[in-house]
């Protein structure tokens, strides 16, 4: 059993997670639309996985007796600078919910959560992979210059 408090945390990273799929969703829309469809494709690839996420919470919490309470998701920005300010502001992201979930775990350290520090450890996990290969698509992309198409079709692939 998990206590209140852990709980409005795991609800409100729950609201993260489905923020972060709408965000990749929008990412994935304005690439599109700038004819990138490879960077859309990996952006619908990662809202896909956000919302993988999403579900791991909710199932953590069913197992654990907490209420699940969905709330309002934030509408996302629609536009962005460019693929390279997209995998920007992507790396941004997912800085910040390193940092979020960071936070969650100091929470269930403090309370002696056992549990739900064991689920968040695949979470820390994931996390360094993330911000990995984000980085290391900003810093291509920052090298690519003028061979931007060629980005745009690697990164088509993903999911194939």
């Amino acid at each position: 059993m998990i206590s209140s408090n852990m709980q409005k945390r795991l609800n409100d990273h729950l609201n993260r997670e489905f923020y972060s799929s709408y965000l990749y969703l929008a990412m994935a829309q304005y690439c599109e639309t700038i004819n990138f469809s490879g960077f859309a494709t990996w952006m619908r690839v990662q809202s896909q996985e956000e919302q993988g996420h999403a579900a791991k919470f909710m199932q953590y919490m069913d197992d654990q007796g907490a209420t699940v309470e969905l709330q309002a998701i934030a509408a996302p920005p629609v536009q962005f600078r460019g693929p390279l300010g997209v995998f920007e502001e992507t790396l941004a992201h997912e800085q910040q919910i390193t940092a979020q979930i960071n936070d969650l775990y100091s929470a269930a350290v403090t309370e002696k959560d056992y549990a739900t520090q064991i689920f968040l450890q695949w979470f820390i996990t994931e996390q360094v992979e993330e911000e990995k290969s984000v980085r290391d698509t900003v810093e291509v992309l920052k090298m690519s210059g003028e061979h931007i198409i060629v980005m745009d079709h690697r990164l088509g692939k993903r999911g194939s």
